[in-house]
């Protein structure tokens, strides 16, 4: 099905604006008229669309995160098993994906927004790990996934959020070489 070009743009406009007011305040914050105000578009659209402005996020956060799984995939295209020594910079995506998305990382890991969208960001990473933990490595493995996977999502995560604290000075290549050193250690 193809998207309408004007669909498309004002939704475009209504997720700018979003990303806009979350530097400001919180998502409970924000309401309709606002958002349609900086989108510059009116609120008969907004509810055509949205019947509220978590919907608005809630689509974007799931677009986005759509976006991290296919990023986190990517290094397994082309092989079942994925050992650390034999991850090749070039297949990481994961920093590709945060430096598309830096405007929406910006906000996560700023220090003035609820814990709760990094919990978000969090849950979502630990259940890609998880599956593919579960579907490549637990064979003959007496390990708590649940712990595994959590491990791994706050060391993916603490890469980003280091890397947000230098204000992404490194390129998303010189963050895949970093991660391959990391893991070969």
């Amino acid at each position: 099905m193809k998207t309408d070009l004007r669909v498309s743009k004002t939704k475009d406009a209504l997720r700018g604006a979003l990303m806009h007011l979350l530097k400001q305040k919180g998502l409970n914050s924000i309401s309709v008229t606002e958002l349609c105000q900086l989108a510059k578009v009116n609120r008969g659209t907004f509810y055509a669309h949205y019947g509220q402005v978590e919907n608005l996020f809630e689509e974007y956060f799931k677009t986005i995160m759509k976006d991290l799984a296919d990023s986190y995939q990517e290094p397994y295209k082309h092989v079942r098993n994925l050992l650390s020594k034999d991850v090749n910079p070039a297949t990481i995506r994961i920093f590709h994906h945060i430096e598309k998305y830096e405007t929406f990382y910006r906000i996560v890991f700023s220090k003035t927004v609820p814990l709760s969208y990094y919990y978000l960001l969090f849950d979502h990473i630990q259940t890609l790990i998880r599956d593919d933990v579960s579907e490549h490595y637990l064979d003959g493995l007496d390990i708590d996934i649940s712990m595994v996977s959590a491990y791994q999502a706050n060391a993916i995560l603490g890469l980003a959020i280091e890397w947000h604290r230098q204000d992404f000075k490194q390129s998303a290549e010189d963050m895949n070489r970093l991660l391959v050193r990391i893991l070969s250690i």
